[in-house]
């Protein structure tokens, strides 16, 4: 089993920042990718940066410029740095990542609980 637990989240100011972080813990040999989405209240989870184990990133539209996906791997972390914060950036964070447990074993999707980032005006 793998674990993904997020940080980071809280209330800030239109135009702050915050780091989130997305700790992994368990059986890992392998991670394929992970990403972070996150729900706005009233609305559908939707995709916001992803980073693969090769390094390449992709970010959606409405944080491009203003976000950095990057991960730590000796922490088994991935962090979302976002900037000039904005109210429609508010919602829960939650991190999603495919890892594979032993060698030659399936990825699998795994997804944390999520941390809320609240941004007012």
């Amino acid at each position: 089993q793998v674990q993904l637990v997020e940080a980071g989240g809280g209330l800030v100011q239109a135009g702050g920042s915050l780091r989130l972080s997305c700790v992994a813990s368990g059986s890992i040999f392998r991670t394929r990718a992970t990403a972070w989405y996150r729900q706005a209240p009233g609305k559908q989870r939707e995709l916001v940066a992803i980073i693969t184990s090769g390094g390449t990133t992709n970010y959606s539209d409405f944080v491009k410029g203003r976000s950095t996906i990057s991960r730590d791997n000796a922490k088994n972390t991935v962090y979302l740095q976002m900037n000039s914060l904005k109210p429609e950036d508010t919602g829960v964070y939650s991190c999603n990542a495919f890892v594979s447990s032993e060698i030659g074993g399936n990825f699998r999707s795994y997804w944390g609980k999520g941390t809320l980032v609240t941004v007012s005006s």
